[in-house]
C-alpha cells in the first residue's frame, strides 16, 4: 500500500494535574521535514519525537505542536518573589538607559517563565505521558495517509486503464490509418489526372510507415504501466519512483505524437499526455 503525505492527527490527553494535546499536520515534501513546537519544559521530547517521526516516515513536512494546560482550579498562586525581584532589576536597569521608560506592568512580570510557580509534578511521569501521547498521534497520522494514499492509488489505477484503453485503439488503428494514407496519395494523382508509379509509391508508403511506426512507443507505454502498477501495488516508499515513471510515460506520449500523421493519432497523444498530467499530480503527494 502506497502513503499519502498529506493527513492531520490531534490527540488530547487529560492527567491529574493538566491536559496535553498534540496535533500533527503533514503535506507534501522531498524529504522528511520535522518541525516541532514544545514548550520549553518539554524540550527533553525533542529527540525521542524526531527519533519516532524517522522510524514512522519517510517523506513529508510535518508540523507538531504540543499544548499542555495546567489544571489550576482550587490551587493558591504562588509567586517566585525573588525570580520576580531579579527580573524587576533588570528592567530597572534597562528603564535607566531609556528617556522616557515605560512603568514596568506587574501582569508582564508575572507572565515571565518561572514567576508563577505551580505545584511540581514529576517531569519524567509529564514527559511519558506526553511521548506516550505523541506515539498515538503518530499512528492517526499514519492511518490518515495510508487510507488517502488507498485513494491516491484507486485515481492512478483509473488514468492508467484509461491509458490501456487509448494504446489498444492506437494499435489497431495504426494499419488503418496507412491505409487511409495510401487511399489518399492515389486519390490525390487521380485528381491531377497522373499516373502513380507503384514502385515509386510503395517505396513512398514503406518510408512513411517507418517515419510513422509507433510500435517501439506503444510497447515501452504498456510496459511502463505495468510497472506503475507493480510499484503502487508493492506499496511502501513508492514517490520518487512513480514520479521517475511520469516522466518515462511522458516521454513517450511527446515522441507519439510527433509522429503522428493522422488526427486520430494526435488526439490519442493528447489523451496520453492529459492522463499522464492527471497521474502526475496524484504522484506529488504520494510518500
Amino acid at each position: 500500500m502506497v502513503h499519502s503525505m498529506t493527513a492531520f492527527a490531534r490527540i488530547e490527553r487529560a492527567g491529574t494535574n493538566g491536559t496535553l494535546s498534540w496535533e500533527l499536520r503533514s503535506v507534501n515534501h522531498r524529504y522528511l521535514e520535522p518541525n516541532l513546537r514544545l514548550p520549553e519544559s518539554f524540550r527533553d521530547l525533542e529527540g525521542a519525537v524526531r527519533e519516532a517521526l524517522r522510524q514512522g516516515l519517510s517523506r513529508g513536512k510535518v508540523e507538531c505542536t504540543l499544548r499542555y494546560v495546567e489544571d489550576t482550579a482550587g490551587k493558591p498562586l504562588q509567586v517566585d518573589l525573588e525570580r520576580a525581584a531579579q527580573l524587576v532589576t533588570a528592567a530597572e536597569g534597562v528603564a535607566a538607559l531609556i528617556r522616557q521608560p515605560a512603568p514596568i506592568d506587574p501582569l508582564a512580570v508575572l507572565a515571565w517563565p518561572g514567576v508563577l510557580v505551580g505545584d511540581a509534578a514529576d517531569p519524567q511521569a509529564l514527559n511519558a505521558d506526553a511521548l506516550a501521547a505523541f506515539n498515538q498521534a503518530l499512528d492517526e497520522l499514519k492511518a490518515g495517509r495510508a487510507r488517502e494514499g488507498a485513494e491516491l492509488a484507486r485515481i492512478i489505477d483509473e488514468r492508467l486503464g484509461s491509458m490501456q484503453e487509448e494504446v489498444a485503439n492506437l494499435r489497431e488503428l495504426v494499419p488503418q490509418m496507412l491505409g487511409l494514407q495510401r487511399q489518399k496519395i492515389l486519390d490525390r494523382f487521380a485528381e491531377l489526372k497522373l499516373e502513380a508509379d507503384p514502385q515509386r509509391l510503395e517505396q513512398e508508403m514503406v518510408l512513411l510507415a517507418q517515419k510513422s511506426d509507433v510500435a517501439e512507443e506503444l510497447d515501452r507505454l504498456s510496459t511502463h504501466i505495468a510497472e506503475v502498477r507493480r510499484v503502487l501495488k508493492a506499496g511502501g516508499a513508492a514517490g520518487r519512483r512513480l514520479d521517475f515513471l511520469m516522466q518515462e510515460l511522458n516521454r513517450e506520449a511527446n515522441t507519439l505524437g510527433s509522429k503522428a500523421f493522422d488526427p486520430r493519432s494526435t488526439q490519442a497523444a493528447v489523451n496520453l499526455k492529459v492522463l499522464i498530467e492527471q497521474m502526475r499530480e496524484q504522484v506529488q503527494n504520494i510518500e
